[in-house]
């Protein structure tokens, strides 16, 4: 990027855009990365899962002094785990307060995830995350609970206790359809209880190069010539798909209704924005999807790609004709999101049971490794 130019991270927060980020190391709360993020790139948000986590312990020794101290207080793993990814977030959540103040508590969110062994569990989920955010205790924490069928309830009762949510897991518009209504029962709920709705915030998150993974593995067993021609549109279409249908929901007169009592959208986040087919731009989840009223949540290596070669513009309200078309020759193809939303579903709770359970077995070894 030309070092006179504007850095193309602020201009999609001019176009209506948050940037988060989608990442985490434990030194950057020390070495000031995390603040030069926030106050050159405009990140106003965080958020973090067990992926996250099990690189941060396992590529570093960071936590070595920290995980030596709980041992020798004759903490648990579960402790241990749970001691350093609440003491991470309450930082981070003291970086961001002041944006969480600024934005009348639009942004500045640091996300922290119940346990992924949950996401079946709708009373296991309640109380977890009922747990963390007592234990966090940091007004701009958003818990993120997977968008299962036993997300929706323990979704709706949180509202409706007035803690914040991050949707996680969404592949589908049908079921982002179903998040939606959840989110506004909750406040519903909690206006019933003759209780304030307009510091409550939420976003549902949409896990984009997940989606052109699966699909695109789908569309190269199809000799169709079209079928090459469609790989990695899937995630784009899906996602103009949930906006039109966000468009929607906050025209309608119930969610009208709800607003006039004070309470904020949940807006659309891009997340999973890391392309992990090579042959894909490094901002394609990026650059397609700028809209007003979005996040994009991105690891610290697409914050960087997108600084230096991004081209920001309003798109996402673009090629509507073009997207119902691809959509069509996706469904001829017998390719429809919400037959494939499951599966998605499912895998993505297994590729979050699979680190959780790693970084637990990390720190059951380096525990080993310190008290020697």
């Amino acid at each position: 990027m030309n070092s006179l130019s504007k850095n193309p991270l602020h201009s999609l927060v001019e176009l209506g855009q948050s940037v988060w980020l989608d990442d985490l190391r434990h030194s950057w709360l020390h070495d000031n990365t995390l603040a030069r993020l926030i106050n050159e790139d405009k990140v106003s948000g965080v958020t973090s899962n067990p992926t996250i986590f099990e690189k941060a312990i396992i590529e570093t020794h960071d936590y070595d002094l920290l995980i030596n101290n709980l041992l020798h207080g004759g903490r648990s793993i579960q402790e241990i785990y749970e001691t350093l990814v609440v003491d991470d977030v309450q930082h981070i959540s003291d970086l961001l307060i002041q944006i969480y103040e600024e934005t009348g508590g639009r942004d500045g969110y640091v996300s922290l995830e119940v346990s992924p062994h949950l996401a079946y569990d709708t009373k296991g989920t309640i109380a977890e995350a009922k747990h963390l955010w007592s234990r966090v205790a940091r007004p701009n924490l958003m818990i993120k609970v997977p968008g299962t069928n036993a997300g929706l309830p323990a979704i709706r009762y949180l509202i409706s206790e007035g803690i914040n949510v991050n949707v996680t897991l969404l592949f589908s518009v049908n079921r982002y359809r179903d998040v939606a209504q959840a989110w506004m029962t909750g406040l519903d709920d909690r206006l019933a209880k003759g209780a304030n709705i307009n510091k409550i915030a939420s976003v549902a998150s949409f896990f984009l190069s997940r989606i052109d993974m699966l699909i695109d593995s789908k569309l190269d067993q199809i000799s169709a010539p079209i079928a090459q021609k469609l790989r990695g549109q899937a995630a784009i279409v899906c996602a103009h798909q949930a906006y039109q249908e966000y468009r929607k929901i906050t025209g309608e007169e119930r969610w009208k209704r709800i607003e006039a009592n004070g309470a904020n959208t949940q807006r659309l986040l891009w997340a999973s924005t890391s392309p992990k087919d090579p042959a894909y731009s490094d901002v394609k989840y990026v650059e397609a999807l700028i809209g007003p009223n979005t996040i994009n949540t991105m690891p610290i290596k697409t914050i960087g790609a997108y600084r230096d070669h991004g081209m920001p513009e309003l798109r996402i309200e673009e090629k509507i004709d073009e997207i119902r078309e691809l959509s069509d020759d996706l469904a001829a193809l017998n390719i429809k999101f919400n037959a494939v939303s499951d599966e998605l579903e499912r895998q993505g709770v297994e590729k979050f049971i699979e680190p959780y359970d790693r970084l637990l077995a990390t720190l059951a070894q380096r525990s080993q490794e310190i008290a020697s």
